[in-house]
């Protein structure tokens, strides 16, 4: 059962590697055999995840990269192609909110949110897919969402957009994507506070997102390492594409 989920011999991508959420996922893919490449705009943190990587028993090196530049990930690419040859799974953890109220929100920032939530997602699928492609690796990309992009949540209108339009990629690329072996799948994960979130979470907020939480706390990073390291695991999923994980303590089960 163990060579289930036995990355050995794998190169993973980690877009947004080096954030709470994202560096938890790639140091679960580095513990399971896999090459990790962590990439982010802040190549110090970077640096940080990649040294409790190498700490801990595993291969990763940091990139540096801005998710909404085309020309900065081209670069990347090319840079960790290499240091490794190439790579076998994409993890896109990338991302950015804001709490602005609508009839506050100016276009610069709703630019900003969508460039790094969404069009960042379309630009490393455009560019590390078509390489998995022509060198004909079969592969997993790991795209994530947030329960926002079902059920939108209040105060963040730009966010929830953000991830519903990237559920749509998702299910749109695994269908472009299975006949050339290549996986596409979502985790939608449920309150995992983060950079992205502490600045809405208020007590209030806190009590109404436990009222509609059945296992009534949040989810800790390290509980996304498994259906991650799951989607990225070749044996493991081989017939899972396009689907959208929920790890959300019940979340998105919750009703009246």
């Amino acid at each position: 059962m163990a060579n289930l989920f036995d990355l050995t011999g794998k190169t993973a991508v980690a877009i947004g590697g080096n954030g709470v959420l994202g560096s938890a996922m790639a140091k679960g893919l580095a513990e399971h055999g896999a090459k990790v490449a962590i990439v982010g705009r802040n190549l110090e943190k970077a640096e940080e995840v990649v040294k409790e990587i190498e700490a801990a028993g595993g291969e990763a090196k940091a990139f540096s990269a801005d998710v909404s530049s085309k020309d900065s990930l081209l670069q990347a690419a090319n840079d960790i192609e290499q240091w490794s040859g190439g790579w076998d799974i994409l993890l896109n953890a990338p991302g950015t909110n804001s709490p602005t109220p609508f009839f506050e929100l100016d276009m610069d920032e709703y630019d900003k949110i969508m460039d790094i939530n969404l069009k960042g997602i379309v630009l490393t699928c455009q560019i590390f897919a078509k390489k998995m492609i022509e060198q004909e690796r079969k592969g997993s990309i790991i795209n994530i969402s947030s329960v926002s992009s079902t059920t939108p949540l209040s105060r963040v209108f730009t966010y929830s957009v953000s991830k519903a339009g990237l559920n749509s990629v998702t299910q749109f690329l695994a269908r472009e994507f299975a006949t050339q072996g290549i996986r596409v799948n979502a985790i939608i994960p449920g309150f995992f506070p983060a950079e992205q979130n502490r600045k809405i979470l208020d007590q209030e907020r806190i009590a109404s997102i436990m009222s509609h939480t059945p296992m009534q706390r949040f989810g800790e990073a390290e509980e996304l390492k498994g259906a991650t390291v799951w989607l990225a695991s070749e044996k493991a999923s081989s017939f899972v594409t396009g689907a959208l994980i929920r790890v959300d303590g019940g979340f998105g089960s919750m009703t009246i």
